[in-house]
C-alpha cells in the first residue's frame, strides 16, 4: 500500500513538472519605460486612438476629460477633445466609479462618432452608456452637446462597474458590466441572465430597435427569448471585468476577470459562454453553492493565485513592430503586485504555452492601450504613461 501510494505520488509530481516545463516562464528580454514623459494626466484610466489615420493618441482621466496628443514622445502639453467631468461622478475613495471607456466607431473617420461607458450625476449609483460626435467645425474637439443616451444601467454599489467598451471585428459594440459590487455577489447576478449585471453585452449601434437606441445582433444568445435571458448579454458569468480587447490579427476575445479570494484569471471569450462567477473563481469552486469543473462552465485559459498578485489589469495582444519579442503574446499585469508579463496562447492547441514575465518598477497599473500602429501603453495611477522596450 506504501508502495502504491509513493508511486501515485511520484506520478503527481512528475506530471506537474511536466505541465511547468510546458510553459515558458523565463524573462522575456523586455522592460517597461516611461513613454511621453513631460505629461502626467489625472488618473489616465483610458490610452487608446481614433483609428482614422491621424495617428493621435486619446488619454482619459477617471474624472470625465479625453485629452489627445500627436503621437510624440517629445510633446509636452495635451489637448482637450471633451470634457464632461460635470456630468461624471469619481471620488478617489469610490475609485471604481468614474469616466471608464472609450471607443470610436469603425467608421469615425465618416461619421465622427465615438461612444463612452460613465457613472452619472443624474442619479446615484447610475452607469450609462452614450454616443457622442466630433465637432462639425473643429476635427480636434467633440461636441459636449451631442450626446445620445444608449443605456442606463443601475447599479446595486459602487464597484464593479466593469466599464470597458470596444466594437468588434463584427462591428458591434462591446460592453463589459461587473457583478454590481461588494463581496461574494451578494444579489447572485454572476449566474442570473435576467440582469445586464455580470456579462459582456453586445449591441449593434448602426440600427435602432423599438425604443432602443440600438439594435439586438441576430445571434446574441437570447435574441427574440427576452423571458430566458436579457437580449443584450453575449457572454455572462463574470465578476469584474478588467480590461477586454479583441486581438487584431486573430480576432479573438481577451478578458481578464479580477479575482475576490484567490484566483485572477484570463479568458477567452465566445458567443454564450458562462464563465463561471459566482460559483468558481477561476478554475476553483467559489462559496457553498460552487462546485467543481463542469462542462456548462468555461474555465480560464490562464490564473494566477494571490501570492503572485491580488488585481489583475488586463491588457491585449502586441502587434505592433518596435518590440519584435513581445509579437503575439498578451500583455498584462497586476495592480497590487506591480508585476507584467507576456502571455503567449496556442489557439490550435488551446492552451497557454508561455507565460513570461516583464522587467518593471513599481508600477501600478491602470490600464493598457495601443496607438495606431499597435504599439502598446499602460499608464497608472500615478498619472504616468510607460511603453514597452527590449533590454537586448
Amino acid at each position: 500500500m506504501k508502495q502504491s501510494l509513493l508511486l501515485i505520488i511520484v506520478a503527481l509530481i512528475f506530471q506537474a513538472g511536466a505541465h511547468a516545463e510546458d510553459i515558458d516562464t523565463s524573462p522575456i528580454g523586455v522592460k517597461t519605460e516611461r513613454a511621453f514623459p513631460n505629461l502626467r494626466p489625472r488618473r489616465p484610466v483610458i490610452i487608446t486612438h481614433a483609428g482614422d489615420g491621424s495617428d493621435r493618441v486619446f488619454i482619459v482621466t477617471q474624472q470625465g476629460v479625453i485629452h489627445w496628443i500627436p503621437n510624440d514622445q517629445n510633446v509636452e502639453k495635451t489637448n482637450t477633445f471633451l470634457d464632461i467631468e460635470d456630468r461624471v461622478v469619481y471620488s478617489d475613495r469610490k475609485n471604481e466609479e468614474g469616466f471608464l471607456g472609450l471607443a470610436f466607431h469603425p467608421k469615425y473617420k465618416e461619421n465622427g462618432y465615438f461612444y463612452v461607458y460613465y457613472t452619472s450625476t443624474d442619479e446615484p449609483l447610475l452607469s450609462k452608456v452614450s454616443r457622442f460626435s466630433v465637432s462639425k467645425s473643429d476635427p480636434n474637439k467633440a461636441d459636449p452637446d451631442s450626446e445620445v443616451v444608449l443605456m442606463k444601467i443601475k447599479q446595486p454599489f459602487w464597484n464593479h462597474n466593469g466599464g470597458t467598451v470596444v466594437f468588434g471585428p463584427d462591428g458591434y459594440l462591446y460592453i463589459a458590466l461587473g457583478d454590481g459590487g461588494l463581496a461574494n455577489d451578494p444579489h447572485m447576478n454572476g449566474q442570473n441572465v435576467e440582469t445586464l449585471l455580470g456579462s459582456i453585452l453586445r449591441i449593434d449601434v448602426d440600427k435602432t430597435e423599438g425604443d432602443k437606441q440600438y439594435a439586438i445582433p441576430a445571434d446574441n444568445p437570447f435574441k427574440g427569448q427576452p423571458r430566458l435571458g436579457r437580449e443584450e448579454i453575449f457572454a455572462w458569468g463574470f465578476r469584474n471585468p478588467w480590461r477586454m480587447a479583441f486581438d487584431r490579427e486573430t480576432g479573438l476575445f481577451w478578458v481578464a476577470d479580477v479575482g475576490q479570494d484567490i484566483w485572477e484569471e484570463i479568458n477567452i471569450v465566445k458567443l454564450g459562454g458562462n464563465y463561471g462567477w459566482d460559483l468558481r473563481e477561476g478554475k476553483h469552486k467559489f462559496g457553498l453553492n460552487g462546485f467543481d469543473p463542469n462542462p456548462q462552465l468555461i474555465d480560464p485559459i490562464h490564473e494566477y493565485h494571490h501570492d503572485v498578485g491580488k488585481s489583475i489589469t488586463g491588457g491585449l495582444v502586441y502587434r505592433g513592430n518596435k518590440v519584435p519579442k513581445l509579437k503575439g503574446h498578451y500583455l498584462y499585469g497586476d495592480y497590487v503586485s506591480n508585476k507584467f508579463w507576456a502571455l503567449k496562447y496556442d489557439e490550435a492547441a488551446g492552451k497557454v504555452v508561455a507565460n513570461r514575465p516583464i522587467e518593471s518598477k513599481n508600477i501600478t497599473v491602470m490600464t493598457f492601450g495601443e496607438d495606431e500602429s499597435g504599439e502598446v501603453y499602460c499608464t497608472d495611477s500615478f498619472g504616468l504613461i510607460h511603453r514597452f522596450v527590449e533590454t537586448d
